[in-house]
């Protein structure tokens, strides 16, 4: 029996076409809206991250996990006693092509280098994504993603929750009134070190029975199996499968970032720390960008620097927030009038404490992340970090991993374009092939 969703989808643009009703922001609503029954959803991915994904959508009152996809039957675990029901693929290829019927939307928790395979793949099916951070690999893909969502007119959310917290909100909200002036510069950092300056192991070692070694390979190059080097866990330090520290952990601190001075594309990015090698991301990083000014910055361009691992801002900087030592991740902002302090995560901090003694921080409140995305699917509401407002955060952020090949090189960015203006050598880590065999449609 085929769901009502998708005769109640034909019915209504059939009554569309013919005149019968002619208001687009509710048509855009009722094609990625089901019914108001149970909005069914796919997994790609059971373990980790994916785990904690798929279950705090699926704990709205109106989401059933239906099915997952998932390479390793080792990160199945989880789901015993909860969502035994959902039916398990092995191949999420497979899975699409056998349950896009039966799925109103899904979420994507694999490692990063499947994230653009997976969300394209279902959003040429008309499906709303719930993608993790960052929305993908690279930059092309994330522009990719970030134009098909638009062009389908889809439901979407990038899984930076702490978008959707209270004190990120406010830490916008204060730059927003002026509280501490126009914005000259800010810093910000993670005590993370998702990197590994050793060389790849001289060793092959048995593919786990649980593990489907290639599929888990997916669009990268084949190569041999590793224990522990690469799943379940350590892949994000590896140049093919993941980010390094930035990848991980920007999407995150430079969102109130950009959403304080509604940053655009930068017009250059410098790294002065350490380097990849052949293999892996390093760790300790010290990322420069440089910004166009907008209306909430001082000058006509905006400094923005990273910092990783180890590396932190100058003690100069630093004193500006007081004697105590800084967060182990966070983001400071320097403005014409003060400093605002933004731990990750906790409330915003105004410095110096006798100028801004009993501030009141700005009325916010949290809301759900996992929860919006499911509303905004029922045709409740908008997504506060949709692919149209974390596609050009990611771009951004991936810029930071590709600058730390080129040390101490200023890279001059062409978001339009796609390219690094001085750098062609840069400009070819800004799209990968994939390995033979694999095409998805739009990438």
């Amino acid at each position: 029996m085929e769901h009502p969703l998708h005769t109640n989808r034909r019915a209504f643009l059939r009554r569309v076409s013919t005149g019968a009703i002619a208001a687009p922001a509710f048509i855009r609503n009722l094609i990625s809206a089901p019914p108001s029954g149970t909005a069914r959803l796919a997994s790609f991915g059971a373990g980790g991250m994916a785990f904690v994904t798929l279950r705090m959508i699926a704990a709205h009152p109106k989401v059933k996990l239906v099915t997952v996809a998932e390479v390793d039957s080792a990160q199945l675990t989880q789901l015993k006693g909860k969502f035994d029901d959902a039916k398990v693929y092995k191949d999420w290829r497979r899975m699409l092509d056998k349950e896009h019927k039966n799925i109103d939307m899904v979420c994507v928790g694999t490692p990063d280098h499947m994230h653009a395979p997976m969300g394209m793949s279902a959003m040429h099916r008309g499906l709303p994504v719930y993608g993790q951070k960052p929305l993908a690999h690279d930059i092309f893909e994330v522009r990719r993603l970030t134009q098909t969502a638009a062009k389908k007119n889809l439901v979407t959310q990038m899984g930076i929750q702490i978008h959707s917290r209270k004190e990120y909100k406010q830490a916008v909200s204060l730059v927003h009134a002026g509280a501490i002036g126009k914005i000259k510069e800010v810093h910000s950092w993670s005590e993370k070190d998702w990197g590994d300056m050793d060389p790849l192991p001289d060793r092959s070692d048995p593919i786990p029975e649980t593990l489907d070694w290639d599929l888990w390979i997916g669009v990268c190059t084949p190569r041999p199996y590793l224990k522990g080097y690469y799943h379940p866990v350590n892949w994000r330090k590896r140049l093919d499968f993941g980010t390094a520290t930035f990848g991980d952990m920007g999407c995150h601190i430079f969102d109130p970032v950009f959403g304080a001075l509604q940053l655009t594309a930068p017009v250059s990015v410098r790294s002065e720390g350490a380097s990849p090698n052949q293999w892996n991301w390093p760790v300790n990083t010290i990322i420069r960008y440089v910004f166009p000014g907008t209306q909430y910055t001082e000058s006509k361009t905006v400094p923005v620097s990273w910092y990783d691992g180890v590396e932190r801002p100058s003690a100069g900087i630093q004193a500006l927030v007081g004697p105590n030592p800084i967060p182990g991740q966070g983001s400071i902002f320097i403005g014409t009038k003060g400093v605002m302090l933004l731990p990750h995560i906790g409330a915003p901090q105004l410095f110096p404490e006798s100028q801004y003694k009993d501030f009141p921080l700005p009325q916010e409140e949290s809301v759900n992340h996992y929860e919006q995305f499911v509303e905004a699917v029922l045709g409740n509401g908008q997504t506060s970090a949709p692919f149209s407002y974390s596609g050009p955060l990611t771009e951004s952020v991936l810029l930071g991993p590709i600058a730390t090949r080129f040390h101490e090189t200023t890279l001059e960015w062409n978001a339009r374009k796609l390219k690094f203006n001085n750098s062609p050598e840069a400009s070819r880590f800004v799209r990968r092939k994939y390995r033979h065999g694999w095409k998805v449609k739009g990438l």
